[in-house]
């Protein structure tokens, strides 16, 4: 099942962020994908700040990972730089302790990522609208999906 979402502001977009971290738990993880200047780190942004982040958070596009505290932990990857890395960076540790995971460019560590998650590509239709297209894996995320969509 795919859920799609059309926003046609900012505004909207992080509003649709806020409304999703209000229903985030301890170990949900979020891939990310979508071309550059999508609006992936602009959701993320408004994603922290619905999980009370108070600190300014940007893409981790040279470190991989940042991590920041708020009502939940709140792990963002940025992956993109591990393309045709076989390494293990240890991301069971990320994906199963008590933070919220954001993926950006999840697609190049398919291999090592929770079998359960939410998948959200955003396209850029203008300059301003944006097309969210969310695909629940797992029941969890079916039911979190359930509830954004209220």
């Amino acid at each position: 099942m795919i859920m799609e979402i059309v926003v046609n502001s900012l505004e909207e977009t992080q509003s649709l962020a806020l409304r999703l971290a209000d229903l985030l738990e301890a170990q949900d993880t979020i891939t990310l994908e979508g071309d550059l200047g999508a609006g992936k780190t602009t959701f993320t942004q408004s994603l922290a700040k619905g999980l009370g982040i108070t600190r300014t958070v940007n893409s981790p596009t040279f470190t991989i990972l940042k991590q920041y505290e708020g009502r939940l932990p709140f792990n963002h990857l940025d992956v993109y730089r591990l393309a045709d890395s076989d390494e293990d960076l240890g991301w069971d540790e990320l994906f199963f302790g008590d933070a919220v995971s954001v993926i950006e460019w999840a697609h190049l560590i398919e291999q090592d990522l929770p079998t359960e998650r939410l998948a959200i590509e955003i396209q850029r239709v203008d300059e301003n609208k944006r097309q969210f297209l969310l695909k629940p894996i797992g029941k969890r995320y079916e039911r979190l999906c359930e509830e954004l969509m209220k």
